[in-house]
């Protein structure tokens, strides 16, 4: 009884810990920044906060959601507004990751102090970088050097960047409400004199100064980041426009977009300082966009909500914490120890529940649509099999297993997120909800339960040589989970890659074409029964199965990610330098335990006697 209330105290404290992102009270600001941030937007193809781009794109661009300034961490969204409106001010921020010598080399940077660099501090030799950049696009992907991996995404950061301080207004423009007045007054005249029959010297000034001002809402219109003026009454749904859009085209600019006006007076304020100016625009311009587009806001209320509380991160900290205390658990042999680690597993896979229905009810898909989501739902469904089989046997293995794997992938996630938006828009030949739940869903199953096989053979590697006093009950017991799961994951991988077949007869009209995805999926399949054949056939006993079952994590990280960046094929998503190097060091972890698990139990404690 007191265990179990000590496993109820850790689980509901967890939960608390988890969730105190969305009870906390927002820092402090003169501006509106939360209203700011849950502004909806249209980027990429769909409808987000502000907050998500903002998120988004300073981790692409430094690789953390936030900038130093002033020894104060400054917010996504507040680095969003500086690079906008007060750019500057932006320039001078240390928000690009340059951590290539040779890159370093050619800005004329010291190496060694520091990775993080401002970007007047990179300005000069943009020109040079661009060139440069052009010539490494036209090289394969797999045969680029390091040297021109790096330039290609400092170009591509500083392109994002550059975009984003021209998405409002012209980057170093002066007063925006007044040149939006301007505009206003001298449209009509300009539109008058520009369909007469003859023109006076007034009439030439009116059009020219209405050219040069189209010129640069032309330029503004196709650089902008996003489109934040969303579709006025009657309009389609996805007919949003940025600001260069609204006053680029004479016929759109003689009506005004309602939301013109207020972008223009929150710039002004927002560059004066004067944040109830600011507050008053920004709320006019919410108010509006909820009478005439409540499902955009409300849609990204909830988006923002969702990044707010940051469900992968807390699940990702919960599980390492549960490993960690199940190793004491196992070092102090207290089963109070041992409860609170399951206690804070469980925990752990409800956070990461609540945030893959989350993610997938945000997206309107089910949760497995890109790498990001797999790596996600990979874990997930590894910790849900395993704290089914702690059920069964425990002895806190499983939870090891759930602790690290749950940990992993999260981690894994973490670092795709870098990659771009995860909610982003589907493939066309992957835009099927049904296919993407059952297939996608049924052969990432597999993955999960393969690597937890994988996980409990390394758990009973590291028990054999390590454990002082040898347990063959707890020895047996992980191999009788290990088959388990094993068994399981065959069923998976086989009914997944089969309605894999389905699907790709029905969209590329070949039920198999030996892409290397689907070569993936089938080794997959073939390893799990080769192991459960080798067991029925006694061929492996114990030790050799628990071998096996190591070699299937680098079957499925070759299956899941090395097919990928082959950049052949039809599920080919490009190569990935840092994700090579980790998949290399993965695999060779991989070999270098299966070796340890070859050798005697505790060999280097065996005495030896001179012959």
């Amino acid at each position: 009884m007191k265990t179990d209330r000590l496993q109820l105290a850790v689980f509901l404290g967890a939960l608390t810990l988890a969730a105190w992102p969305a009870l906390a009270p927002a820092p402090r600001s003169e501006f509106d920044l939360a209203a700011f941030a849950r502004l909806p937007i249209l980027e990429g193809g769909r409808v987000k906060p502000m907050d998500s781009f903002a998120r988004t794109s300073l981790l692409a661009i430094r690789s953390k959601q936030t900038v130093p300034v002033d020894g104060n961490a400054l917010s996504a969204t507040r680095w969003l507004l500086d690079a906008a409106l007060k750019p500057e001010a932006a320039d001078t921020y240390p928000a690009f990751v340059v951590d290539d010598p040779e890159v370093l080399g050619l800005l004329g940077l010291a190496q060694g102090k520091t990775r993080y660099f401002a970007y007047w501090q990179i300005e000069a030799k943009r020109e040079e970088i661009q060139n440069q950049a052009a010539a490494a696009d036209q090289i394969e992907s797999g045969k680029r050097s390091r040297f021109q991996n790096a330039l290609l995404n400092l170009s591509s950061r500083l392109s994002l960047y550059e975009r984003v301080k021209n998405t409002f207004m012209v980057s170093g423009q002066g007063d925006p409400v007044m040149e939006l007045a301007a505009f206003s007054a001298l449209l009509p005249d300009a539109m008058s004199a520009f369909h007469a029959k003859k023109t006076t010297e007034k009439d030439r000034r009116a059009m020219k100064a209405l050219s040069e001002m189209l010129q640069r809402y032309n330029f503004l219109a196709q650089t902008a980041a996003f489109k934040m003026l969303p579709p006025v009454e009657g309009a389609p749904a996805d007919a949003w426009i940025n600001t260069g859009e609204a006053l680029a085209n004479p016929a759109i600019a003689q009506v005004p977009h309602p939301s013109l006006a207020a972008f223009a007076l929150m710039a002004r304020a927002y560059r004066a300082g004067d944040a109830a100016a600011f507050n008053a625009a920004l709320a006019e311009h919410t108010a509006w966009v909820a009478r005439v587009r409540p499902d955009a806001a409300r849609a990204a209320r909830a988006e923002t909500l969702f990044n707010t509380c940051s469900p992968f991160i807390s699940g990702m900290a919960l599980y390492l914490t549960a490993l960690l205390v199940i190793f004491a658990a196992w070092a102090t042999r207290r089963e109070d120890v041992a409860a609170a680690a399951r206690a804070l597993a469980w925990a752990a896979f409800v956070v990461h529940t609540l945030g893959l229905l989350a993610h997938s009810v945000l997206q309107g898909r089910p949760p497995v649509t890109n790498l990001y989501s797999s790596a996600v739902f990979v874990g997930w469904a590894a910790a849900l099999l395993g704290l089914v089989a702690e059920r069964i046997h425990r002895r806190g293995f499983a939870v090891a297993g759930v602790g690290a794997i749950g940990f992993a992938t999260l981690l894994i996630a973490h670092h795709l997120r870098a990659t771009g938006d995860t909610m982003e828009m589907m493939r066309a030949v992957l835009d099927s909800n049904f296919w993407l739940a059952t297939h996608v869903v049924t052969i990432t199953i597999g993955y999960s339960s393969t690597y937890l096989a994988g996980m409990l053979a390394i758990a009973w590697v590291v028990r054999r040589h390590l454990s002082l006093k040898p347990d063959p009950e707890a020895s047996k017991a992980l191999s009788s989970l290990a088959y388990g799961v094993i068994a399981f994951s065959l069923l998976f991988s086989f009914i997944g890659t089969v309605l894999g077949g389905i699907w790709a007869d029905q969209s590329w009209g070949r039920f198999w074409g030996w892409d290397p995805k689907e070569n993936g999926a089938l080794l997959i399949v073939l390893w799990n029964a080769f192991i459960l054949h080798a067991r029925w056939g006694g061929y492996a006993r114990e030790r050799g199965i628990m071998l096996m079952a190591i070699f299937g994590n680098i079957i499925v990280s070759l299956s899941w990610f090395g097919v990928n960046m082959l950049g052949i094929g039809l599920h080919s998503y490009g190569f990935m330098d840092a994700a090579f190097y980790w998949l290399s060091a993965f695999c060779t972890l991989q070999l270098a335990l299966m070796l340890l698990g070859a050798l005697p139990p505790r060999f280097w404690t065996e005495k030896r006697t001179d012959a």
